[in-house]
């Protein structure tokens, strides 16, 4: 369905003969894949996470929740989730 109504608003663009600019996020238009943590958390002080995830805690630390929510970024990145807890480089 979203298809359809993004494809009805280029047509109906084109067919105004306007020259709109149909912009996505750099998160939709492609998920960046880091080389490291230290690279990552350049961009995202606080990591990433898929949407949902909670961090995984010991004692008293308090869990992060500051971090960037995006589940591409999040899969594109995934491999650097040591603990598995859906927030990669996750850091205070």
């Amino acid at each position: 369905m979203l298809n359809t109504i993004a494809r009805g608003v280029l047509v109906a663009a084109l067919a105004l003969g306007g020259t709109t600019a149909i912009t996505a996020t750099p998160v939709e238009a492609a998920a960046k894949s880091y080389k490291n943590c230290t690279a990552l958390n350049k961009v995202y002080k606080h990591g990433v996470g898929k949407k949902g995830a909670k961090d995984k805690v010991r004692g008293k630390t308090k869990r992060v929740t500051n971090f960037k929510v995006s589940n591409a970024l999040y899969k594109a990145n995934k491999k650097m989730d040591r603990d598995k807890d859906g927030i990669a480089c996750e850091k205070r």
